[in-house]
């Protein structure tokens, strides 16, 4: 397999993951920004119940996180293939899901919130400080889920700035709210929920703004037809629905992760509160350059350029590593004092600084099972996906059973990276499938 390494290789893939990194570093400095506001309060309780509200919702929205990789992986094929019609076809279907699935998140709040809490199983004071988290973002739902619709359209497409602008403007009123409620107004953790609601539906009226200067610029048309064929909505819903579980399979995880340290105090989970933050960090920056694999790799499987694929995985995969490990730098430089600025509670302090070590270890372990995620986004390549993560799934659940049970803390941090381990190993196995789906037509059995 011979690969081109050129200069101009190297500069597309940054032109691409530069604004990704930056938007989704807004992210989790939302987060960290979150985390400290409350984590100023005197009550550990309250940092606790952002935590866990927070986490409710990451099964509510990131699991239905396939309105974003789907729609970028399906736009990314079609702009590939030229198809301009089929991109609008795309974005609309994307609505009618994101609506429909919102409208049902909507009628089942109730039960849903207080499942949750039956779960999880929190202390009272924090129970109380999550419902009222709960009930105030909640309402922002349908922009939420459009919002990932979108911002798979404008990634799909490689407009990569525009999403950093639609991502910048969301999280940077989101910052200002949460500012404005919690520190002006004294909402304390119904602040930091409405603040975040607010922010969803500014960023879902920039977005159809952009998206509709866009599809404007590029042509082709709105065929209903198409849009309401029930064989094109069955594929979308068939990819879309592997990436589902696989979504939701990430997400149990992680939620599990947080559910088995707050089963060791509240102070143990506002300790793992506070150093999630630095794993959020490190995941929406390799992020990027997952993100150019999916634009670069769908692109090239839609018109059947099995040198393009090798080309972005290779390419983008390097400068990914790269990345991992300035990572692993900062952190071990650092990692103290962006707890301090996390929380000023003593001892939540102490607890997280005995996570550092497992910090720094985790951007060269968890590298992998980001870049092998966007390039088979890329090629739509949603059973596999799918595959891996049950499998990694069942060896993190017999690790955090084997490990956090009789090592504590310490062991919860020891399974998380058997996880991303397990993740990466699955997808580079199957990865032969990806190149396969760049074939020319007429060499597709040919392998």
């Amino acid at each position: 397999m011979s690969v081109s390494f050129s200069v101009n290789s190297y500069r597309t893939v940054w032109h691409l993951a530069w604004p990704i990194i930056l938007s989704n570093l807004s992210v989790p400095l939302l987060g960290a920004v979150d985390t400290a506001v409350i984590g100023h309060l005197p009550d550990p309780a309250y940092l606790g119940a952002v935590g866990i509200g927070a986490m409710i919702f990451s099964f509510l929205y990131w699991g239905f996180g396939f309105l974003k990789m789907g729609t970028t992986g399906f736009v990314a094929q079609a702009a590939g293939a030229e198809d301009t019609t089929r991109i609008r076809t795309i974005l609309a279907q994307s609505f009618i899901l994101s609506i429909c699935i919102s409208l049902a998140i909507l009628c089942l709040q109730y039960p849903v919130r207080e499942l949750a809490l039956y779960l999880i199983d929190p202390t009272d004071a924090v129970a109380s400080g999550t419902t009222e988290y709960f009930n105030h973002r909640i309402w922002g739902a349908p922009a939420a889920l459009m919002n990932y619709a979108l911002l798979g359209f404008f990634v799909g497409l490689g407009r990569m700035r525009t999403a950093l602008v639609l991502q910048v403007v969301m999280n940077g009123a989101n910052i200002l709210l949460d500012l404005f409620f919690v520190i002006g107004l004294d909402m304390k953790v119904p602040g930091v929920a409405l603040a975040t609601t607010l922010s969803e539906y500014l960023a879902v009226f920039l977005g159809l703004t952009f998206a509709w200067r866009e599809l404007t610029r590029m042509g082709g048309e709105w065929l209903r037809k198409d849009i309401l064929s029930l064989g094109q909505m069955g594929r979308l819903m068939s990819v879309n629905f592997n990436i589902f579980i696989r979504t939701i399979l990430l997400i149990v995880s992680f939620s599990y992760f947080t559910v088995s340290a707050a089963r060791l105090g509240d102070e143990v989970l506002a300790a793992v509160t506070v150093a999630m933050n630095f794993v959020y960090f490190l995941s929406f920056g390799l992020d990027g350059f997952a993100h150019a694999a999916s634009t670069l790799v769908g692109k090239a499987v839609g018109a059947k350029d099995q040198k393009g694929v090798d080309q972005a995985v290779w390419v983008s995969s390097s400068m990914a590593l790269i990345v991992a490990v300035l990572y692993m730098f900062l952190y071990a430089v650092l990692g103290d004092r962006i707890i301090n600025l996390l929380t000023t509670i003593e001892s939540v302090r102490l607890l997280a600084y005995e996570f550092v070590p497992w910090l720094v270890a985790m951007p060269l372990i968890a590298v992998w099972s980001y870049q092998f995620d966007g390039i088979f986004v890329g090629a739509m390549k949603s059973s596999e996906m799918r595959n891996g993560m049950i499998l990694s799934f069942a060896a993190y659940f017999l690790a955090i059973k084997g490990l956090g049970e009789p090592f504590g803390a310490d062991g919860l941090w020891a399974a998380l990276c058997v996880f991303m381990v397990m993740r990466g190993l699955t997808l580079a196995f199957v990865y032969p499938r990806v190149r396969r789906a760049a074939l020319p037509a007429g060499q597709e059995k040919i392998s």
